[in-house]
């Protein structure tokens, strides 16, 4: 018995033993899986982290990109800005250098011919202008007044209209109660006042235009006449001494050219203009004398 005793003993203390390595065991494993576990989780927020900080410098980056951007694009308004200012200064600098080096003399004479000319053209182009009226509609007007009213009526129209083509409409109906003869005479009497009228002080432009180029041409010989003195005098053929004359030679001819190119565009607007208006004249004198023999005929 007792032996028996000692092997369950034993046997029992063999199987607490083996139920304790287990229960040891088990909270080993369970202790290693909630390390495991934190260790996962701060490895997953300092990954988090470490994103973060990425993601905060790739804005940062992207932000200072923009900034760079905005001011490269700032510098260079500013630049072709400065650039403009400094082309216009240069242009009229330079213009103001090169009518210096051309000599007061002739360039001076060639500016005024240049003041002079454009003041003539737009103070005829203004008048030429305010000339101008609806031919079509005038007509209209001055023969229903003479079919309604009789010819005070008609020259009452054309009191109250401005420009050559109704005055030469009233100094017709002023002839009219003589006879149609008489009306054509004083519309193609008149008309070539009015003719006369368009064409004021034209002719002053058109010299300007002749004046200036010959001016020119007069600064060009004369500083070939001194670029060629300055030979004589030296007893030499140096460049530098030719070089100064033709400049100025070649600096009053382009001002002369350029005088005469502007003042032949406003010329030929004029002289289109008048063209313009004389035509309507023409066509009105007509119109008027095929109202008056067709009023005539009525009575």
């Amino acid at each position: 018995m007792k032996k028996l005793f000692s092997i369950l003993s034993l046997v029992s203390l063999f199987f607490i033993a083996t139920n304790a390595n287990a229960s040891l065991l088990n909270a080993n494993s369970l202790v290693q899986q909630d390390e495991m576990g934190e260790q996962t989780e701060q490895e997953s927020e300092q990954e988090e982290v470490e994103q973060d900080t990425l993601d905060a410098y790739d804005e940062q980056e992207e932000l200072a990109e923009e900034v760079e951007e905005e001011a490269e694009e700032e510098v260079e308004e500013v630049e072709e800005e400065t650039e403009e200012a400094q082309e216009e200064l240069g242009f009229h600098q330079e213009l103001k250098k090169r009518f210096i080096e051309g000599g007061p003399g002739f360039m001076g004479i060639v500016l005024l011919c240049l003041i002079l000319g454009l003041a003539i053209a737009i103070e005829r182009i203004i008048y030429l202008n305010l000339a101008t009226t609806n031919t079509k509609k005038l007509a209209e007007k001055v023969e229903d007044a003479l079919s309604t009213g009789g010819v005070e009526a008609a020259k009452d129209v054309c009191r109250e209209t401005p420009g050559p083509v109704a005055s030469i409409y009233y100094q017709g109906l002023d002839r009219a109660d003589e006879s149609v003869e008489a009306a054509e005479k004083a519309v193609v009497a008149y008309g070539g006042v009015q003719m006369g009228q368009l064409e004021k002080n034209v002719s002053w432009v058109s010299l300007f235009i002749a004046l200036a180029p010959m001016l020119g041409f007069m600064g060009t010989v004369i500083g070939m006449i001194k670029a060629f003195d300055k030979i004589e005098a030296a007893g030499d053929m140096q460049p530098s001494l030719v070089a100064g004359g033709i400049k100025v030679a070649l600096l009053t001819t382009v001002f002369g050219l350029i005088v005469a190119i502007i003042l032949q565009i406003f010329y030929n607007y004029i002289v289109a203009k008048i063209d313009n208006i004389v035509n309507d004249m023409e066509d009105a004198s007509i119109s008027l004398i095929d109202m008056l023999v067709e009023n005539k005929n009525k009575k």
